[in-house]
């Protein structure tokens, strides 16, 4: 269930960052959140229901489920209800600090893990710095590294977790960690050059969500 989750939240992130720069509206992307942040959420209730014992490491795996559940149903809700952005901003900040926490805890016996929640708590992290402090010229920025990285840290890890293979050699984390590095840079300079494009006219940037935004 866990790489299930891993896997919707790749489109979720993916469809999110189009968004944010304006090649869907976020009606699309606000009910698109809200389909998939409810299903990892009843994964995860089902998940830790058909756990009888939680171990630390399926407590963490339960975790991600419902903090990337939370995270695109509360981005949906903002958009649909016109919240104004500010609680899920200082939500995904809140969210962010606990993926670091999580991303440490993971390093020692995980260290692919480890590294894919660095990613996500900085995709957090950049969406907190966006919404909740007002930094609105971030959000090209913010787009494209959802577009770029979402593959990468969610939807590649969760196709080789469901076909049972999942590499735990730190060769394997420090190269993720380097192709993580690499499109965020990239995002930056696309986001600095091309911006966010062309926005839709009912599109506008201040209320499209991340994630994790997961």
């Amino acid at each position: 269930m866990i790489y299930l989750c891993l896997l919707l939240s790749g489109a979720a992130l993916l469809v999110n960052g189009l968004a944010l720069l304006g090649r869907i509206s976020p009606r699309d992307s606000a009910v698109f959140s809200i389909l998939i942040g409810s299903t990892q959420l009843a994964l995860g209730v089902t998940y830790a229901g058909l756990t009888t014992s939680l171990s630390p490491q399926l407590f963490l795996g339960a975790s991600g489920m419902f903090l990337f559940g939370l995270t695109y149903v509360y981005c949906g809700l903002d958009i649909l209800l016109h919240l104004g952005t500010k609680g899920v901003g200082w939500f995904s900040g809140w969210v962010g600090g606990f993926g670091i926490f999580l991303a440490m805890s993971s390093l020692p016996g995980d260290p692919l893990l480890g590294v894919l929640w660095l990613s996500w708590a900085f995709l957090w992290i950049l969406f907190f710095i966006r919404t909740a402090l007002g930094r609105q010229g971030l959000t090209p920025f913010n787009g494209w590294s959802l577009v770029l990285t979402s593959q990468v840290t969610t939807t590649v890890p969760a196709f080789m977790g469901l076909i049972g293979y999942w590499p735990i050699e730190w060769e394997v984390a420090a190269g993720t960690a380097a192709v993580v590095s690499v499109l965020l840079v990239a995002a930056a300079y696309l986001g600095r050059v091309k911006g966010g494009g062309r926005p839709l006219p009912s599109a506008p940037s201040s209320r499209l969500p991340t994630p994790y935004n997961a």
